[in-house]
């Protein structure tokens, strides 16, 4: 069978491309190696933060804005409660350059947002230790989106409407002239059609090694879930928010669903491979987890470990997405580069990817191919 497009990648970016594109009439086939969510993809895991803010970024704070709503129009249909209002909150210092820009862009984006000040955040957060936190920005309507099932739930959705899915792993894509006629999975199947998206984050480089090889970079980011007290529900939602810290490179979020109070820290790890990399958390990066609760929440600081992961950023050199026609290849497009930010914006990057592919699009110069640097300097968090 010839389907009009094929989207290799079920996760976030990949699942809301092909219901968008099935929403437009297309007959779409959606593979993936493993599953949508699963515990390999950088779309896996339980939870990812929802905010607008982007400091001076205006594009991805617009880009969210819709995305949020999008997000909870699915959840609504599906009745599912896959989006966890905690509101997010920004820990910033004295003179925070960013953080001023976040204020700034939400108020012209007419979001809400409110300002505190230190006392006003001892006051309104005693679980939390500020420190060099001067004031902070909280975003109500902000919150956190239950990943793993968000993406399972988008899949579903693309498949109730005809959208149909394979579980196989693909090869390198073989061209015929400038266009690719077919694709093949590992066990030999191939599978026709008119065009070709792939969406898959950290295995782009694989597939395309000699275009993306040295512009997507993926690296192993490790989170850590600890245990809270029994009864104790100042660590829960309603109580405590979803916090950022870019200063020093952390993010939490509250006990979610019993999973305990999730901490990462944002810094990029070392080079990593999907498929073949082990998943669990390294003592090094234990110890900097737990040297950095006992700094940010102390009443945890002694807290178990409950659950950890090992997942994955696929980053370009700055980190803006990459969503672009392949240069050689008329009938295929690449969408990944997900930096760590992305899954947020998934709705919103499958809207922007099917108005490029039926050319009613206007393209972003930052998501292009030809704006991707070699030399990593990372610029949007």
């Amino acid at each position: 069978m010839s389907y009009d497009v094929v989207v290799v990648g079920a996760g976030v970016f990949g699942v809301w491309t092909a219901y968008m594109l099935r929403r437009e009439g297309a007959s779409v086939l959606l593979i993936d190696a493993y599953g949508p969510g699963n515990s390999r993809a950088s779309s896996g895991g339980e939870s990812r933060i929802m905010r607008l803010g982007y400091g001076p970024d205006e594009i991805y704070s617009r880009s969210a804005q819709r995305s949020l709503v999008l997000w909870q129009e699915l959840f609504a249909e599906r009745d599912q409660a896959l989006f966890q209002n905690t509101g997010v909150l920004w820990l910033a210092r004295e003179h925070d350059s960013y953080c001023e820009s976040v204020f700034t862009t939400l108020q012209k984006l007419n979001a809400r947002c409110e300002r505190l000040h230190h006392d006003q955040l001892v006051e309104r957060y005693p679980q939390l230790n500020f420190g060099p936190t001067k004031w902070g920005l909280l975003e109500p309507d902000a919150g956190v989106l239950m990943a793993r099932r968000a993406v399972q739930a988008v899949a579903a959705k693309a498949k109730s409407i005809g959208v149909e899915y394979l579980e196989e792993a693909i090869v390198t894509p073989e061209s015929k002239g400038n266009q690719v006629v077919s694709i093949k999975s590992t066990t030999g199947k191939e599978i026709v059609a008119g065009r070709f998206v792939f969406a898959c984050g950290p295995w782009l480089p694989k597939l395309f090694p000699e275009l993306l090889g040295n512009v997507i970079h993926v690296t192993r980011q490790e989170v850590i879930f600890f245990g809270v007290p029994p009864g104790d529900e100042q660590f829960s939602r309603g109580n405590l928010p979803a916090w950022i810290d870019f200063n020093d490179l952390a993010y939490g979020l509250p006990n979610l669903d019993g999973r305990g109070f999730k901490l990462a820290i944002d810094a990029h790890g070392p080079e990593f491979d999907p498929d073949r990399g082990e998943r669990v958390v390294t003592a090094t990066g234990l110890r900097a987890a737990r040297e950095y609760l006992a700094q940010r929440m102390p009443l945890l600081a002694n807290a178990p470990v409950t659950e950890s992961r090992v997942c994955q950023y696929e980053n370009t050199s700055n980190g803006d997405f990459l969503i672009d026609m392949h240069p050689m290849l008329q009938n295929v497009w690449l969408v990944g580069g997900g930096s760590g930010h992305g899954f947020k914006h998934g709705p919103v990057v499958g809207e922007y990817t099917v108005d490029m592919m039926s050319g009613r699009g206007t393209p972003e110069p930052r998501f292009s191919l030809v704006s991707k640097e070699k030399l990593r300097h990372r610029q949007v968090y």
